[in-house]
């Protein structure tokens, strides 16, 4: 069809960095869900709230006054939680006065990193499948994305694949463990891998670690940050809203040299300058007081992870089991599927249940050992709405 600014000859109306852009895949499919009342085990949050002194602590706030604008850094009792948490957890020292900047939510510090350390032309080497914020806001930045692979069935970080994606122009490495939409976390060796490429070519490393405490099994996240040599090249985000549970609330943070978090701070005041301000005394005490409940979540994602496994293998879905996050994902190829998106299009009037087709997260999803034919599936939901989905998946026909 013509466009409308062909027919009149007039400039189109929006700007060209978001004219391709359109409604985000989690958008559509949460849509979806509602028009045929499937179950939603497409975007990635949960139906249950957080601890309940963290709620009680926000309305304590509320009542308190703090409803005013915060610090554009944020509150001082939250970017010292955030110190005594890094430190607590990993042995990771800082100066929550230059140190850390509070942020809207991990969407915003990866904004505010990526707006802040990238200049037009500067290559950015990112894992894929991604988070699609990221390539969004590596466009805004005017950045070139150098994605590597993660490939089923292990979705391993190949050292080799990372080498080839650094060139003279690369200034930084975004990395994300526990990874979305995949659920792997990141080893010793692979984390050894991206070190020595960052020191090797002098390279920052952006690592969104959201999901840093919800892992399973043995595996266990490890900050690069962490790691010899890392911790002056090294921006870590992560928030409150996956650990907490209160993916809502949308605050989160970021951590690391002075230099980097004056640059993420720089590009954040222009975008909210500041928000959440009764949150952030809320979110400092579950920083403080409920350590407990991210290792109890955890736990209970194990279990819910391996309800939706069995059943999605039961079905007759080839299923990766996660090692962290929210996701499980699956590959619909043996049900003679031609890509991901065309089984997520049809499964909510075939089964009544709706999933996210992993293809939109790749730059390629035809490449070899790319994700045409994956699917994620969030298990963060209530044990009878885990049962409900395995029991609708169960009695459906999945064939194509």
């Amino acid at each position: 069809m013509e466009s409308s600014a062909r027919r009149t000859g007039r400039p189109a109306r929006n700007a060209a960095r978001v004219s391709g852009m359109g409604e985000t895949i989690f958008a559509e499919m949460s849509a979806l869900a509602v028009r045929t009342g499937s179950v939603n085990l497409g975007q990635g949050f949960p139906d249950t709230d957080g601890p309940a002194s963290l709620l009680d602590a926000a309305g304590a706030a509320l009542r308190g006054g703090a409803n005013q604008y915060a610090p554009g850094v944020g509150v001082p009792a939250l970017r010292q939680a955030i110190a005594r948490h890094q430190q607590r957890h990993y042995g990771i020292d800082l100066d929550p006065d230059r140190e850390v900047v509070v942020t809207t939510g991990c969407t915003e510090a990866i904004a505010g990193a990526l707006l802040g350390l990238v200049d037009p032309g500067d290559e950015v080497v990112v894992l894929e499948p991604y988070y699609d914020s990221y390539t969004a806001m590596i466009d805004f930045a005017g950045g070139v994305r150098r994605p590597v692979t993660l490939r089923a069935p292990d979705f391993r970080l190949d050292p080799a694949e990372l080498e080839a994606a650094v060139g003279p122009r690369t200034k930084l490495i975004l990395l994300n463990t526990p990874h979305n939409p995949t659920g792997r976390v990141l080893d010793a060796d692979e984390l050894a891998a991206v070190a020595r490429m960052a020191q090797q070519h002098d390279l920052l490393v952006v690592t969104d670690e959201v999901y840093e405490h919800l892992t399973f099994d043995d595996h266990r996240h490890v900050p690069i940050a962490t790691l010899p040599g890392m911790a002056g090249r090294t921006l870590t985000l992560s928030s409150a809203g996956k650990s907490w549970s209160v993916t809502g609330w949308k605050v989160g943070w970021a951590t690391g040299p002075a230099d980097l978090v004056a640059a993420v701070m720089a590009a954040k005041q222009w975008l909210t300058f500041t928000s959440g301000a009764p949150l952030q005394p809320a979110v400092a005490h579950a920083l403080d007081h409920e350590d407990g409940f991210p290792r109890r979540l955890a736990a209970e994602l194990r279990e819910r992870r391996d309800e939706l496994v069995a059943g999605l293998e039961a079905a007759g879905l080839t299923t990766y089991p996660p090692e962290g996050t929210y996701f499980a994902t699956t590959d619909v190829s043996a049900l003679g599927w031609s890509s991901g998106s065309d089984f997520c299009r049809a499964l909510p009037e075939r089964a009544g249940v709706v999933a996210i087709p992993s293809e939109v997260f790749y730059d390629d999803p035809d490449a070899p050992g790319a994700g045409r034919h994956l699917v994620r599936w969030a298990f963060c939901k209530r044990p009878e709405v885990i049962a409900e989905a395995v029991a609708r998946l169960g009695r459906a026909d999945l064939h194509a």
